[in-house]
């Protein structure tokens, strides 16, 4: 404002108002953009820090628990009741297999057991069984023994009935709700065979079984079920009805004393990035590298992908789960 003298003698204050030139206008802009643009990269930055890192320890606990629940049920394989102040009932030759593996295999929810598999596995995933005896009499035993859905397992009626008494806790992929690949727990309800979906997000679930070939207890070599189907001396004493999948009496089975299991999981869409791991080796590079071609679903390359599955998180988890009792049974 500046002073200014009226014709009356008096003074007057005027005001002027000055603004922003076009030039000056389009800095400002501009800079307001820049501003903006590094606030909103900031922003969805951390967005996919957060959502990363949720979907990782997702992820984690998902992938821990799908192994702790195979790792209990394999646990109970060939499980024989030595605490009754009677005679137990007990694991016989004849009867099926403790350990039962499909390679590339998927299942039905109403068949029986393992019977009648289907070939549309999800990339090349496994079937795993295990078979053991329960505790306490009654409908649902005592509660200590446990199928992989958290059931309780009754003890056999009579060593006549053991053999379909026995409990199944038995694990395979398929397509679950939404089309996403979910591991499954199957087992015989009151009625019967029910499933239950254990974890999502399971892209290949693989098996390989470890193999005592002098009696020692420990395994001496790991193999698919497909290589120790194609072993020799597969009829045991009482071989009369025997399957290619560890059928009754089948001696190729009863030698296996431990069980490395394999699981690769992916996270939600968008929740990885286009630079994340292209290739994905279950049991490692050296394995893949001379049994990819063999044993599907052990090497996973992400390029084979459908492009809306690429650019999702994704994680391996291993472990090696030692059965505790004699697969071979009481050897009666």
């Amino acid at each position: 404002m500046k002073p200014c003298a009226r014709n009356d003698g008096s003074m007057q204050w005027l005001t002027f108002e000055s603004g922003l030139t076009i030039v000056e206008l389009m800095i400002s802009m501009t800079l307001g953009l820049l501003v903006v643009m590094a606030a909103t990269a900031l922003l969805l930055s951390s967005k996919v820090a957060y959502v990363t890192e949720d979907e990782d320890a997702r992820l984690q606990e998902t992938g821990r628990y799908a192994l702790d629940v195979m790792a209990r049920a394999v646990r109970q394989a060939a499980f024989e009741n030595w605490d009754k102040d009677d005679a137990p009932v007990q694991t016989r030759l004849q009867y099926s297999a403790n350990v039962i593996g499909l390679d590339a295999r998927t299942l039905k929810e109403s068949s029986s057991g393992i019977d009648a598999p289907l070939t549309s596995s999800i990339n090349g995933s496994d079937v795993l069984a295990v078979r053991f005896f329960g505790i306490g009499a009654g409908e649902h035993g005592d509660g200590s023994i446990l199928n992989c859905a958290g059931s309780a397992v009754q003890e056999p009626a009579s060593q006549e009935t053991a053999e379909e008494d026995r409990g199944w806790s038995i694990f395979y992929v398929a397509k679950g709700v939404g089309g996403e690949p979910e591991l499954y727990c199957k087992y015989r309800g009151k009625k019967s065979w029910t499933t239950g979906a254990i974890a999502t997000g399971i892209e290949s679930f693989q098996v390989l079984y470890g193999v005592d070939t002098d009696g020692d207890g420990l395994p001496n070599a790991y193999m698919t079920a497909t290589a120790i189907n194609a072993l020799d001396g597969g009829a045991g004493p009482e071989g009369a009805g025997m399957q290619a999948t560890g059928g009754r009496g089948d001696a190729r089975w009863q030698n296996v004393v431990a069980v490395k299991i394999a699981l690769l999981l992916r996270g939600t869409e968008g929740s990885g990035t286009p630079a994340a791991k292209a290739q994905y080796d279950l049991f490692g590079k050296e394995y893949a590298d001379s049994n990819a071609a063999n044993d599907p679903g052990t090497r996973l390359a992400v390029a084979d992908l459908p492009p809306t599955l690429r650019n999702r998180l994704r994680k391996i988890f291993t472990q090696t789960i030692t059965v505790r009792n004699c697969v071979t049974g009481s050897r009666t």
